[in-house]
Formats: structure tokens, C-alpha cells, sequence
């Protein structure tokens, strides 16, 4: 698996060679530092820690200023630990960029959404208001009744309701990336990612499975498909 640490930067759109337009998030994807360095034989895993973006170190703690300093690091905002294919051939104070993914590749980004604050049910999870005539009174957009009667006498949970709508950690599989700019550390990916401008992201080689099916096509011989019973037809016409 590889994996970097990026910030969003916003959307734009590419233009391919035949002149479609693609719609693309561009992530500032590192530079990112090896800040640990976590092995089989000591920690039972093997993992590295990588830290991104640099921070003045009147911003840390104590004992996140020391954890920096044992590694030889720069102070870092951000520290996320990743199981890399390649983990056991890294060292600490090694540096990741953006050229460790190449176009075409498939990537899992996860960010955290936008926060919509305190909102009630319509807005957070689509229910459906009241009627508005025939004395409804003052209530079109409320939950209404749950959980009355003596059974069940309480509300199950997972059951709807108003409250914070938005801040939710959000992974987008299966982005396949259309530019890399190694110089800018920049990494453009097909379609649109959790959070806001700015917002903290993650990129993970995909967990889906990508299979090419060796499968060509022709005329059917099933009579009951257009193609069996009029090989004729523009249906049923090979390429």
C-alpha cells in the first residue's frame, strides 16, 4: 500500500486528449517525513508514522515536541501512522512526495466533511414535513412521536433525529488520479473529496479489486436476444 498526507486545495477541471472535460480536486500531497519507525520484532507490526506540514513549536506540547526531537524532525502539525508495502526499507527522517503515486492510479481519499452545525431532521436526514393545512399548527418541521406507548417505552437507537450534521470522517474510494506534479507536490484526482478548502486528507492506495475481463464481444447465440434472432440489427453489429 502507499499512502501521503495532503491538504485540499480546491476543484478545477483538466481537459483530456480528446477534449472532455474532467472534474478534478487538486491536493497538495506532502512533502511528508518518517517521524517513527515501528518493526515486527518490537511493536508486533510493522507501520511508519509520517508528519506533515511544518508548525512553530510554541503550538506543541511537551511531550509531542519530545516525540519530534527523539526522531531528528522538524516540528509537524499533523502525524498519521500508515502500513506502507515498502515500511520495513524506510528509515526515520526519510521524505515522501507526491511522485510516490503516478497517474492512473487508484486511490481511497478520506477527509472530514463539512460542518453544517445544529440542524433538524428535513435538513440532516431528509425526512418529510407535515401537512401545512387543516390545523397542522406550529410543528411542519418537527421529529414528531417516537418511542410512546408502554412497548418498547424508549427509542431504538440509530433512530433519526435532530442534531450536529456534518464533521464526520468521510473515505472516497476508488479516485483514480488524472495529474501528478511532483515539483508543486501536487495531485490532481478524478471528482470531488470530503472537507473544506485547507481541510486535512489522506491518500491510500484503493482496497478495491480492479479485474480486466477478457471477454469479446460478438453476436450472440441466444435466440431470445434481439442479437440471436436479427444478427443484422446495429445491436448486434461487431465493432
Amino acid at each position: 500500500m502507499k499512502a501521503i498526507i495532503g491538504k485540499k486545495v480546491g476543484m478545477s477541471q483538466i481537459f483530456d486528449e480528446n477534449g472532455k472535460v474532467i472534474p478534478v480536486t487538486v491536493i497538495e500531497a506532502g512533502p511528508c517525513v518518517v517521524v517513527q519507525k515501528k518493526t515486527a520484532e518490537k511493536d508486533g507490526y510493522a507501520a511508519v508514522q509520517l508528519g506533515f506540514e511544518d508548525v512553530p513549536e510554541r503550538k506543541l506540547t511537551k511531550p509531542e515536541l519530545g516525540h519530534l526531537n527523539k526522531a531528528g524532525v522538524a516540528p509537524k502539525k499533523y502525524l498519521r501512522e500508515f502500513d506502507l508495502e515498502n515500511a520495513a526499507e524506510l528509515n526515520v527522517g526519510d521524505v515522501i512526495k507526491a511522485d510516490t503515486f503516478k497517474e492512473g492510479d487508484f486511490v481511497d481519499v478520506t477527509g472530514t466533511s463539512k460542518g453544517h452545525g445544529y440542524q433538524g431532521v428535513i435538513k440532516r436526514w431528509g425526512a418529510q414535513r407535515t401537512p401545512t393545512s387543516h390545523g397542522g399548527g406550529p410543528v411542519h418541521r418537527h421529529a414528531g412521536s417516537m418511542g410512546s406507548t408502554t412497548d418498547p417505552s424508549r427509542i431504538f437507537k440509530g433512530k433519526i433525529g435532530a442534531g450536529q450534521m456534518g464533521v464526520d470522517t468521510v473515505t472516497i474510494q476508488n479516485l483514480d488520479i488524472v495529474r501528478v506534479d511532483p515539483e508543486l507536490n501536487l495531485i490532481a484526482v478524478r471528482g470531488a473529496i470530503p472537507g473544506p478548502k485547507g481541510g486535512l486528507v489522506t491518500l491510500k492506495t484503493t482496497v478495491k479489486v480492479h479485474r480486466i475481463k477478457n471477454v469479446e464481444s460478438g453476436i450472440s447465440n441466444n435466440p431470445q436476444k434481439a442479437s440471436g434472432r436479427n444478427p443484422q440489427k446495429a445491436s448486434a453489429r461487431t465493432k
